[in-house]
């Protein structure tokens, strides 16, 4: 991808603004060019973090990274929104129809959906940047360059950062599609890359991360928008808790014993409030182990948290709250019916007295519901782009702790930074491994999810309310799963959750799933397992003749 030439826009060296970065020229680049000072290491560093948040080289939404497609779309965050949360129980998707959205919607796609393409296109771009940093970052290009004293005390530190964002790019191409094509840095440039199973991209991924975790910073030392170690943890946990339903592993141990090095290692605690993770300043939330920087002036694109805040809400709304964005919303789209009941009836409500919901007993359900029915669909009607039939989630807010817009009348893009990695994951992931068969007691599970549910009510070490704690008994698996659901929705983890927990194609169902979308065909029902992957885009047929479709595609 950059083995010939580097985009790098001008304003890069503030797209990550911690890094210290120089910018360099907004066009064409050569490699020499590029790799002759520390200066331009560090930007094309930024350019691997920046490609994951950002969608082009200039903004709002111009110069895509990605020729050919919609620059919009194709921001990662925002690409990745559409398969993980979109094609679930959590939100229903109207706009884009020609994008290809009402297939997720109704679980119906195929090779040829066009929203497919964004977030497949996206890991294989930051992938290829991550192979040409790592080629031009070996002792010998930096001695023949100069630049070797300079920095052998960082350069083992950028290519382990570059290695864990490939490796997490991989992990999920693993989830998404299964299997795909493979290249590394050790692969001849220009080379046609071959197919891997879906074993060997998740073997090639571990085996990656747990050699890259030892030579990151450790845990909290690492410039803020940089991972270090608990990064690298919580990646691990992630994928080894998924191991049994992507490969046939059981590694519920191993997912169990790196969730719990975050949670003991103290350097991540949770936030003293629930809502505090999702605001303009979260960028002071120590909860956040990996976020992705966002702000109003060097970000501006139509992903990121910024389309993200947009199209949950319109701009309607604006008149009842501080979005923070002013009457900008979209209002693309709303939660589905089982995501609202997942809380206790007295919480799903706005009102309009307690804007913020300091009244409700869980925190977590922050949805707006005045002038909206609370089902997605209409009698008789077939599916509509109307945005009052459903709730909004108001969960993501461009305001600070203060409750206070950042700028009268909201800002036109948003500085809350994206969360990649958050600790009350982690805890969610001890518990469930515990329950799945790791060691741990049962009553160490139910703590945990028990510290998630304190912080949630503003109860125990967190605030004077009642307890939302549960009991033995009432700790499932199941019950684990709807958790999960109220604490990470939006966060694009449900379509995995729902894979892992077999309950994503068959045994459970949402609005509009199995659906054609006509008049009264809302209710859910089973559809093929074959659901359970993404198809690789039938654009990638035409010029690598070295893959194989996923099955029944």
């Amino acid at each position: 991808m950059l083995s010939l030439i580097v985009l790098i826009s001008s304003s890069l060296s503030s797209c990550i603004k911690d890094l210290d970065t120089m910018p360099l020229n907004d066009r064409v680049l050569t490699a020499d060019q590029v790799y002759k000072t520390e200066g331009g290491y560090t930007s094309v560093l930024a350019k691997i973090y920046g490609s994951l948040i950002l969608n082009g080289q200039d903004g709002p939404d111009r110069d895509g990274d990605l020729g050919g497609l919609d620059v919009g779309y194709s921001g990662y965050t925002r690409a990745i929104f559409y398969l993980q949360e979109c094609a679930t129980d959590h939100i229903a998707l109207h706009a884009g129809s020609s994008q290809g959205s009402r297939d997720y919607l109704f679980m119906n796609w195929n090779p040829s959906t066009i929203i497919t393409k964004y977030a497949y296109y996206r890991l294989y771009m930051t992938i290829g940047y991550c192979n040409e940093f790592l080629r031009e970052s070996t002792d010998e290009k930096l001695k023949s360059r100069g630049l070797y004293d300079k920095m052998k005390n960082d350069i083992e530190f950028y290519k382990a950062e570059v290695r864990f964002v490939r490796a997490y790019c991989y992990s999920m191409i693993c989830d998404l599609f299964g299997s795909g094509p493979f290249i590394d840095e050790t692969m001849p440039v220009g080379i046609i890359p071959t197919q891997r199973s879906r074993e060997e991209i998740y073997n090639y991924t571990v085996n990656e991360l747990e050699d890259a975790k030892l030579k990151m910073k450790l845990p909290g030392t690492n410039v803020y928008g940089r991972v270090d170690q608990a990064s690298a943890w919580f990646l691990l946990a992630r994928i080894y808790l998924n191991a049994q339903s992507w490969v046939g592993k059981n590694e519920y141990q191993k997912a169990y014993d790196y969730s719990k090095m975050i949670i003991t290692s103290g350097q991540y605690p949770l936030a003293s409030d629930y809502r505090h993770i999702f605001l303009a300043d979260n960028h002071t939330c120590k909860e956040i182990i990996w976020p992705l920087p966002q702000d109003g002036e060097y970000t501006i694109n139509s992903a990121g948290t910024s389309w993200l805040i947009k199209a949950l809400i319109n701009g309607r709304m604006s008149n009842f709250y501080l979005t923070g964005v002013g009457s900008r919303g979209f209002g693309n789209a709303r939660a589905k019916t089982n995501l609202i009941d997942k809380f206790a009836a007295a919480d799903q409500l706005f009102v309009l007295n307690d804007t913020w919901g300091d009244n409700k007993s869980d925190k977590r359900a922050q949805f707006f519901t005045n002038g909206h029915t609370k089902e997605t669909w209409r009698p008789n009607t077939a599916f509509q782009n109307d945005f009052t039939n459903g709730y909004a989630v108001i969960k993501w807010r461009n305001v600070n702790k203060n409750r206070q817009d950042l700028a009268p009348g909201g800002t036109t893009y948003s500085y809350v930074d994206y969360p990649m990695f958050r600790t009350a994951d982690a805890y969610l992931m001890a518990a469930e491994a515990i329950l799945r068969g790791a060691s741990g007691s049962r009553s160490e599970a139910l703590g945990y999810v028990n510290e998630i549910r304190d912080r949630a009510y503003l109860s125990g070490a967190y605030g004077a309310a009642p307890s939302g704690r549960i009991t033995d008994s009432q700790l499932t698996l199941d019950f684990i799963l709807d958790e999960r659901s109220r604490e990470l929705y939006t966060e694009c983890v449900r379509r995995t959750d729902l894979i892992r927990f077999n309950k994503y194609t068959k045994g459970y169902n949402w609005d509009w799933k199995g659906s054609d979308g006509t008049a009264n065909n809302f209710m859910g029902r089973d559809v093929n397992d074959k659901y359970k992957l993404f198809p690789i885009p039938e654009d990638e047929f035409t010029v690598n003749p070295n893959l194989k479709q996923n099955p029944d595609f």
